[in-house]
């Protein structure tokens, strides 16, 4: 099965586009980079790389410092993160300093979400609050575009995840301390299901948004089983998330517990890498995997297919007022996320911790 991506753009017309852009149809080669083993790192959410040192974080209960790892992804120090952290979820680097996505709010009852700067050597550092224009999300995705705009993409148990960015377009070294600063939405990049294996059991992993990275005119953006390549030559990947002839290249990825972290290294290769999740209960952590060169695979721009009379690809024209996926999308989405929150709930997955609201 071909992945799909549906993207719902401003205008008022529901659509569900093919992309025809690379696709591969079994996971893609990797090799191992490196194998964790410091039980801290169980959580790993986020990775970075910065003068060619490799950063990396956990998320909720597992966020309050950061490790710094050598080339055999044993731990040379941790870091204590600077201001106390809610749900840290993602991690990025930018002109020097280390930035923390305290983006996670799997209540959805946040009032701001949060990033927070931090000094790779001191520690030392500072938190940006930040304001959705539409009320609470849960997120696992930042971006931080080549001129510094940071770019969160939200996590939605629908699939159709939200593209937000400071409403003044501010990078974030213009960001103000303690803030808030508000966003604004930029689009939908909605996703439908693909048959790459991976994830936690019972989730649709293929349409939840779990982390994002950035290498020059290539961005990335993964679910815990497929990653999507997307390049623009003036750095706006905010806009490429959501224009359906943006460049880009699915990648479906091998098999992870619970993949959530990705970051391009200065050679172009991309290193994926995963909790501990609900894997293999010997107590060895899942390896750090390597893609080469990814910055190099073909992005082509992607094709609309061609409507299907019988089950059609792109949906007619609507009076609706809001952009939406056809219904059989929707009946689908719905059943994910009520199957989703039952089985969360029952599990205790979907909250590991709770904390005061920022």
């Amino acid at each position: 099965m071909v992945p799909r991506l549906v993207v719902c753009g401003a205008a008022a017309v529901a659509t569900t586009i093919v992309f025809s852009g690379t696709a591969f149809a079994a996971p893609i080669e990797t090799v191992t980079y490196c194998r964790p083993t410091d039980p801290n790192l169980a959580e790993l959410s986020g990775l970075t790389s910065m003068d060619g040192v490799l950063y990396a974080i956990g998320d909720s209960g597992a966020d309050d410092r950061v490790a710094e790892l050598d080339a055999d992804c044993a731990v040379e120090r941790w870091i204590d993160v600077p201001v106390d952290p809610y749900d840290v979820e993602d991690l990025s680097s930018y002109d020097g300093s280390l930035w923390l996505a305290d983006i996670g709010d799997n209540q959805m009852r946040r009032d701001t979400v949060a990033l927070t700067r931090m000094d790779p050597t001191t520690g030392a550092g500072e938190l940006y609050r930040l304001t959705y224009p539409d009320g609470a999300h849960d997120a696992e995705t930042l971006l931080i575009e080549p001129g510094g705009r940071p770019v969160i993409v939200t996590k939605e148990l629908s699939g159709v995840s939200g593209v937000y960015v400071p409403a003044g377009d501010e990078s974030v070294n213009d960001l103000d301390s303690p803030g808030p600063t508000p966003m604004r939405k930029v689009g939908d990049m909605a996703f439908t299901a693909t048959d790459t294996v991976g994830g936690p059991p019972f989730v649709i992993g293929s349409i939840l948004a779990t982390g994002g990275a950035v290498s020059g005119d290539v961005a990335a953006v993964r679910t815990y089983t497929d990653a999507y390549l997307f390049r623009s030559a003036d750095g706006d990947f905010a806009s490429a998330l959501v224009d359906p002839a943006a460049p880009r290249a699915v990648m479906p990825l091998p098999d992870q517990p619970q993949g959530e972290a990705l970051v391009f290294t200065d050679d172009g290769s991309l290193l994926i890498a995963s909790e501990a999740g609900f894997g293999p209960a010997e107590s060895t952590l899942p390896p750090i995997l390597r893609i080469p060169d990814a910055v190099s695979l073909d992005t082509s721009t992607p094709e609309p297919a061609a409507v299907d009379p019988v089950s059609p690809t792109v949906a007619p024209e609507r009076p609706a007022q809001t952009p939406t996926a056809t219904d059989s999308e929707w009946e689908f989405r719905a059943a994910v996320a009520v199957g989703v929150v039952l089985i969360a709930g029952a599990v205790g997955f979907t909250v590991r911790r709770s904390r005061r609201s920022r």
